[in-house]
């Protein structure tokens, strides 16, 4: 990149076309994406101010951004930012970036809690605290407890209470499966557990595959031990009439609705 001034529309053009020699994947979102988040604004906002310079400072920042990005670092972990429903959450390598089927997720327990009165939930494996976090703001939840194997997940998501929604009913404990909730009894049950097969390593992207943690992603050959043990020991942990309510990979729903 040239030692000179810079628009935002040939700034664009540029990253566009540097990244498409890298054979990224809408190249002009990922350039719009991270220019947006050096400005602090919307990617509209971006053709509404194509002529206007950006300043020293900014083209230091996005040039930075740009290289970590050209690495195929994720923007969420270079922003240090993902939203999730109605919150904005902090992420970074220690925890998997929430995604939009996770929000799926949530909105059907959602609409299963809804006129049941004050329940009590469990999120096991809480990453970032997403799952957790949107069902105590969003849901008459009186209370939701929140596990995970990573001491280093739980430093995130307790951060992401404090910052995103500290008045959420929510604790969050370390612990491997139902271990942290031994003898208690839950409504609901939800995870997004590890669910990749070790197999299909290879064939996930990059940003995927190098960048976010193993532990949260691969589950052993075919993606089904952790689910295993969280179906076998739901009985011990719901009340009567509770939900279980787990994220499966695709073609795996018939394998999970025979466990």
């Amino acid at each position: 990149m040239e030692p000179r001034s810079w628009t935002i529309l040939e700034l664009l053009r540029w990253t566009t076309e540097y990244l498409a020699g890298k054979s990224f994947h809408n190249p002009r979102l990922n350039a719009e994406l991270l220019l947006a988040g050096v400005l602090g604004v919307k990617r509209l906002d971006l053709y509404l101010q194509f002529d206007r310079l950006l300043r020293p400072e900014e083209l230091a920042e996005f040039k930075a951004r740009l290289r970590r990005r050209a690495r195929r670092e994720p923007l969420q972990y270079i922003e240090g930012q993902a939203a999730f429903r109605e919150l904005r959450l902090r992420v970074d390598r220690r925890v998997l970036i929430p995604r939009p089927e996770t929000e799926l997720l949530v909105g059907e327990v959602l609409d299963w809690a809804a006129g049941r009165g004050e329940l009590e939930a469990l999120d096991v494996g809480t990453g970032s605290g997403a799952i957790a976090l949107s069902l105590a703001t969003e849901g008459a939840f009186r209370r939701v407890v929140a596990t995970d194997l990573s001491e280093e997940a739980l430093e995130v998501a307790r951060l992401n209470h404090r910052e995103a929604a500290p008045a959420a009913p929510v604790e969050f404990r370390p612990g491997d499966g139902y271990a942290a909730v031994a003898g208690e009894r839950f409504d609901v049950v939800v995870s997004n557990p590890p669910y990749v097969a070790e197999e299909e390593r290879d064939s996930l992207d990059p940003e995927v595959r190098e960048w976010e943690p193993p532990q949260a992603l691969f589950a052993g050959p075919g993606g089904l031990r952790v689910i295993r043990e969280l179906v076998a020991g739901a009985p011990e942990v719901l009340r009567g009439g509770g939900l279980l309510a787990l994220e499966v990979g695709f073609g795996q729903m018939e394998a999970v609705a025979a466990l």
